[in-house]
């Protein structure tokens, strides 16, 4: 059984932002191995973007049993892990 979260990272290859964070999150992915990270490109995947509602790149949305609990936009290394470490512990089965 799948315990950890879950982080959708909606991207885009013409961001700048989104070129600088992702080897900032597949750090993040291997350091804090508990969760399921995907990578979304937006302009691949657009209906999938816009059932999440994601309008900037880059989002990263944080699903718990494929619910919604959290939610950052923009390239914010700190935010990003802070919220993963938060998600892990709130929402522990």
């Amino acid at each position: 059984m799948h315990v950890g979260h879950d982080v959708v990272h909606f991207t885009a290859s013409w961001s700048r932002t989104c070129r600088v964070i992702a080897p900032v999150v597949a750090d993040l992915a291997k350091k804090l191995p508990n969760g399921i990270y995907l990578k979304v490109d937006v302009d691949e995947l657009k209906t999938v973007a816009e059932e999440w509602n994601v309008e900037a790149m880059p989002t990263f949305i944080y699903l718990k049993e494929g619910k919604l609990i959290d939610k950052v936009v923009g390239a914010k290394k700190d935010e990003l892990q802070q919220r993963i470490v938060l998600t892990n512990l709130v929402h522990k089965v």
